[in-house]
């Protein structure tokens, strides 16, 4: 049967990992995973609870297509908490997670071929659903003294957009505010489409996060509820857009995926006023942070920049290997130990880096240092 260029997309290596994780796993082995990110914590007893009563109540059918009025009411207040942001609810569109957000910025700013700019290192499905939609992914080469972030001299006039991430994914940089401000500036005034990932907002070590929408109106912002909500299996998140684009972003949802889960859609609401026990999940990963900053170097894994936010730690190895993808494989076979290769995330030098996550639990992290000791003979 035919076939389209579309669907040749490179593997998200990160879910390959996961289930050669797993295969071990069935064989008998005791596998510990620092390659997925992922919390290691259920949803909020909160939502739970909500969605359990409203299991017994309601049918939970479809929902309008830009999602429940009473969770986006809420998700715009929270950028008045946070950020101190008065957004209108009508700008908020309920997705099935970040992913789904992704595909929708997409498909209503860029057209085939246009070219779209991506930080390097970076998340991986940013590439390819790009390329699956026939758009054309643009590698930005970062570099740790900015941070692992773009700048404005990157920014080509050729392009139709570029998007951004803060707290980024796998290095846990972040932009500040003067930074995020010229990177956006920049962006306007070359015609280019700026969409900002926010989905590790909340999750931060230091300064909080900047949103975008604290500089400008004319962006797209993407967030979740898999990070700091810990609801990654619920696959629930939000977008923010101009006013002007609601109508075009709820024809597509229509037609696409007719609305998020309405069960999740529940869960988040309720989840979004859990912030005793997402603060007692954002303590855990503070101690595992440090935990790490402190134990890699000592087990052969020194290379490391120390993250402003997410979870996790990009460790250059270029001291150890130069194919990151045997490295991981090796630690996986030989110590137990799950971790991601650096090429999920920059194709052109992931070969010399590897990501460890640190959503999971204290002792986990302790125990896989202590495998990793054990394995590198330190």
């Amino acid at each position: 049967m035919r076939v389209s260029t579309r669907s040749e997309v490179n593997p998200f290596i990160v879910m390959d990992v996961m289930e050669a994780a797993r295969a071990e796993e069935a064989r008998g082995r005791s596998v510990i995973h620092m390659e997925v990110g992922q919390p290691g914590t259920p949803a909020p007893e909160a939502a739970r609870r909500a969605l359990a009563a409203a299991m017994e109540t309601t049918p939970l059918g479809y929902t309008v297509a830009l999602g429940l009025p009473e969770l986006r009411s809420r998700i715009a207040r929270l950028y008045g908490e946070w950020y101190d942001v008065d957004l209108d609810p009508a700008r908020v569109i309920v997705t099935g997670g970040s992913s789904a957000a992704f595909i929708l910025a997409f498909t209503s700013l860029f057209a085939a071929g246009d070219r779209v700019a991506i930080a390097e290192p970076g998340y991986p499905s940013y590439r390819n659903i790009m390329k699956a939609l026939d758009i054309v992914p643009v590698g930005l080469p970062t570099r740790i003294e900015d941070r692992f972030q773009p700048v404005p001299g990157d920014l080509d006039p050729s392009l139709a957009g570029v998007l951004v991430a803060s707290p980024a994914n796998p290095t846990g940089s972040m932009l500040g505010r003067e930074a995020l401000a010229a990177l956006i500036g920049a962006a306007a005034e070359r015609g280019i489409a700026f969409v900002s990932d926010e989905i590790y907002h909340g999750i931060q070590y230091g300064a909080r996060p900047v949103t975008a929408l604290e500089i400008s109106d004319d962006v797209y912002v993407i967030n979740s509820f898999s990070k700091y909500f810990s609801m990654t299996g619920w696959r629930i998140g939000w977008m923010v857009v101009p006013e002007t684009h609601v109508r075009r972003i709820e024809r597509l949802v229509q037609n696409l995926f007719i609305c998020a889960p309405h069960a999740s859609q529940v869960a988040a609401l309720a989840a979004m006023d859990a912030t005793e026990e997402l603060e007692e999940n954002l303590a855990v990963y503070r101690r595992n942070r440090a935990l790490l900053l402190e134990g890699l170097p000592q087990v052969g894994f020194g290379r490391i920049a120390p993250p402003d936010g997410a979870f996790y730690i990009y460790a250059d190895v270029s001291d150890l290997t130069g194919d990151s993808r045997d490295l991981a494989r090796r630690l996986l076979t030989e110590a137990g130990v799950a971790a991601t290769p650096g090429l999920d995330f920059d194709p052109a030098r992931g070969h010399a880096t590897l990501r460890f996550s640190y959503a999971g639990s204290t002792a986990d992290m302790e125990e896989g240092l202590a495998r990793l000791a054990a394995w590198s003979g330190r």
